[in-house]
């Protein structure tokens, strides 16, 4: 039998498990990209390449959001290890999902980009959910969370309103798919109030700190 401690394990997790997180978020664009070289994107290729690339995205930051809810069960700290990957793949997705929608569907005519923007609602809230990303991407390296400090912390607390956006767009874009959305929000939402109670926690344990060190 293969061994998979190696791999699993905490003392194996920077080998075998991080260049399998490669792989798989790497997978869906060498998927795509394979269908577009075969002609396999159905009859309408562009409105195919914005689903496929929306969808990604949309996955990849609800993994990206578990990570640090399941770094705190026991022996899972080292998961955490993976949220910057995976978020900065999320990005990339929806980077790719944005130059689709600009590019190919709108060959960059920037006068009836702004007009569907802020004319179609989930092009708008598209775009808010792109902008709320950017931010992320750009602070996420080692040097900005020197530069930013706690600042840091806060400022990515938005992945959660870019992932709340982003569902809405989904669900605005696609009405025939009202489950899906749904399922999306729910775990987002669980996740975040997991999230809140640990705010909560932490602020209480400052608080009850800070009033131990003023009695005399």
């Amino acid at each position: 039998m293969f061994p998979l401690s190696p791999i699993l394990s905490p003392k194996g997790q920077g080998g075998g498990l991080r260049i399998l997180t490669h792989v798989l978020a790497l997978s869906p664009l060498a998927v795509l990209a394979w269908d577009f070289a075969r002609g396999d994107l159905g009859a309408n290729p562009i409105r195919e390449v914005q689903f496929r690339t929306g969808k990604y995205t949309l996955v990849l930051l609800v993994l990206t959001l578990s990570c640090t809810p399941l770094s705190m069960l026991p022996g899972l700290k080292w998961v955490a290890r993976f949220r910057r990957s995976l978020g900065l793949y999320a990005f990339a997705y929806a980077g790719l999902h944005f130059l689709n929608f600009i590019g190919l569907d709108y060959g960059f005519n920037l006068r009836l980009l702004r007009e569907d923007i802020f004319e179609k609602r989930y092009a708008f809230v598209g775009l808010a959910a792109f902008l709320s990303l950017l931010p992320l991407a750009v602070t996420s390296g080692s040097g900005w969370a020197r530069r930013l400090g706690k600042k840091r912390e806060q400022l990515h607390r938005l992945i959660y309103l870019a992932a709340i956006l982003t569902i809405v767009h989904f669900a605005w874009q696609d009405k025939a798919k009202t489950v899906e959305p749904l399922v999306y929000g729910g775990v987002v939402a669980g996740l975040l109030l997991v999230r809140v109670v640990g705010w909560v926690r932490r602020a209480a344990r400052g608080t009850g700190s800070q009033t131990s060190s003023k009695e005399p």
